[in-house]
C-alpha cells in the first residue's frame, strides 16, 4: 500500500488529483468548525455531553465529523445526500418513469442525479428546521439561549446556512469524483469517522475496565482483518472464447476468468442501513414527547433493536445494490456476443441463470458478512466503557473505503504504466 501512495506521487496528473482530493477534505473539516451565524459559542459548549455515549446523536455527529456538536454549516453532514439516494434507488424500481430513465444511459442517469439533488434539498431543509428547535431545547441545560434571538428571520437563516452547507457538501464530493481518486460521497464518511479517532483512542486508553484496555486493539486488528479478507475474496467464473474471423483475420480463442466478489456491494448496504435506521431515533431527538422520546430510547444504536434492524437492512440492501450494479442477463449477453462462454453451461439464458444462481449464493454470506461485522463488535463494546468510534459500523466504513480507493488508486497508476510502456 506504501508503495502504490509513493508511486503515485510520482506520476504528475495523479499527484494533482491527490492534492486535489486532499484540500476539498481538508476545506470539509473547516466547515465543521465553523458555526452557523446566530449562534452563542459558549452556549453550545455547554451542550457537548448531549453527544456523548451511545445515543443517536453521537451516531449523526460521528457522520458530520463533530459538526453537528458544534453547530456547525456542515451540521448535517452528507446523510441527507445519502437519504435521497437510498429513496430514489427505490423508487427506481417501483415506478416505472424512473426505471425507464435508468436505461437510458448517461442521459438518464443525469436526470436521476438531478432528481436527488432536488430532494437532498428537500430533506436538509427539513433536517435543518428540526436540528434547530432540537438545539433550542437544549438551552435549559445550557442556562443561556443557544440561537441568540429565536424569531423567524434569524431562524430562516440559520435554516438556509445548514441546507447551503449541505448543498456545498454534496458539490464538493462530485467534485472529488470527477477529479479526484475516489468516491467522494464515501471520502467524507471516511473523514468524518477518521476525524474523531483520537477522542475514540483518549477514550479507550483512560478507560477503567482494564480487559478493555488489553483486549480493544486486538479485537480492531480482527475486525479489519476479516474485513480486509472478506473484501478481497472472489469466485472467478472460468470463462472461454472461441476462434473468431474478424475480416480477413482469424483471431485466436483464450480462457479468462469472471470475477465475482463475496461482497460486490462494498460499504454502500452499511451506509444505507445506518441512514434509515438514524431516522426514527432523530425523528423521537426532534420531537419533544414522552411517545417520541421512548422511541428514541428504543433505537438506541447501542440496543439490540437498532442492530436487528440494521443486520436486516443490511442484508436487504446487500442483495438490493448488488441486483443494482451486476446484471447477470447483460453479462450473459456480453458473452454470448463476444464469442464467450462458460465451460459445461450454454451460452444465452442457461448462463445468465448460473450467474444468477452463483451469485446468490455467494451475496448471502456477503451479506451475513456485512452485518456480523456492523454488530458483534458494538456488541461486545457495549459491556465497557468504549466510544461509538470504534464500532464496528464504523471500522467496516473506513476499511472497506480505503480498500475501494487504494483500488481507484492502483487503477490509475497502472493504466499510465501501460501508456508508457506501449511508448
Amino acid at each position: 500500500m506504501l508503495s502504490t501512495i509513493l508511486s503515485a506521487f510520482t506520476v504528475a496528473e495523479i499527484r494533482k488529483k491527490l492534492l486535489f482530493t486532499a484540500m476539498i477534505l481538508a476545506l470539509y473539516r473547516v466547515g465543521a468548525h465553523i458555526p452557523v451565524p446566530g449562534v452563542s459559542l459558549e452556549a453550545v459548549q455547554s451542550v457537548q455531553e448531549q453527544f456523548g455515549g451511545g445515543g443517536i446523536l453521537n451516531l449523526l455527529n460521528v457522520f458530520s465529523g463533530g459538526g453537528l456538536s458544534q453547530f456547525a454549516i456542515f451540521a448535517l453532514g452528507i446523510m441527507p445526500y445519502i437519504t435521497a439516494s437510498i429513496i430514489l434507488q427505490l423508487l427506481t424500481v417501483v415506478v416505472p418513469s424512473l426505471e425507464k430513465l435508468s436505461k437510458e444511459g448517461e442521459v438518464g442517469q443525469a436526470r436521476i442525479t438531478q432528481y436527488t439533488r432536488y430532494l437532498t434539498v428537500g430533506l436538509a431543509f427539513a433536517q435543518a428546521i428540526g436540528f434547530t428547535f432540537l438545539f433550542r431545547s437544549f438551552e435549559a441545560n445550557a442556562g443561556q439561549s443557544i440561537v441568540e434571538k429565536f424569531d423567524a428571520p434569524h431562524v430562516f437563516l440559520i435554516v438556509l446556512s445548514l441546507t447551503a452547507g449541505t448543498v456545498l457538501l454534496m458539490w464538493m464530493g462530485e467534485l472529488i469524483t470527477q477529479r479526484g481518486i475516489g468516491n467522494g460521497i464515501s471520502l467524507m464518511i471516511f473523514a468524518s469517522i477518521v476525524s474523531g479517532l483520537p477522542n475514540g483512542i483518549s477514550a479507550w486508553w483512560n478507560s477503567p475496565d482494564q480487559v478493555f484496555r488489553v483486549m480493544m486493539p486486538f479485537l480492531a486488528l480482527a475486525v479489519i482483518a476479516a474485513i480486509v479478507f472478506i473484501q478481497e475474496g472472489q469466485r472467478r467464473i472460468p470463462v472461454q472464447y472461441a476462434k473468431r474471423v474478424i475480416g480477413r483475420r482469424m483471431s485466436a480463442g483464450g480462457q479468462t476468468y469472471l470475477p465475482l466478489r463475496v461482497n460486490m456491494a462494498g460499504v454502500i448496504p452499511v451506509i444505507f442501513a445506518a441512514s434509515i435506521m438514524a431516522f426514527p431515533p432523530t425523528i423521537g431527538q426532534l420531537i419533544q414527547q414522552p411517545w417520541a422520546e421512548d422511541v428514541a430510547a428504543f433505537f438506541n444504536p447501542s440496543d439490540a433493536p437498532y442492530l436487528i434492524g440494521e443486520t436486516i437492512f443490511i442484508i436487504l440492501f446487500t442483495y438490493f445494490y448488488t441486483a443494482v450494479t451486476f446484471n447477470p442477463v447483460d453479462q450473459a449477453e456480453n458473452l454470448k456476443k463476444y464469442g464467450g462462454f462458460i465451460p459445461g453451461v450454454r451460452p444465452g439464458r442457461p448462463t445468465a441463470e448460473f450467474l444468477d444462481r452463483v451469485l446468490a449464493r455467494l451475496t448471502f454470506p456477503g451479506a451475513l458478512y456485512l452485518a456480523s461485522v456492523a454488530a458483534f463488535p458494538t456488541l461486545l463494546i457495549n459491556q465497557t466503557s468504549a466510544n461509538f468510534f470504534f464500532g464496528g459500523t464504523s471500522l467496516l466504513i473506513v476499511v472497506g473505503v480505503a480498500l475501494d480507493t487504494m483500488k481507484q488508486l492502483e487503477a490509475q497508476l497502472m493504466m499510465r504504466n501501460y501508456e508508457g510502456f506501449l511508448k
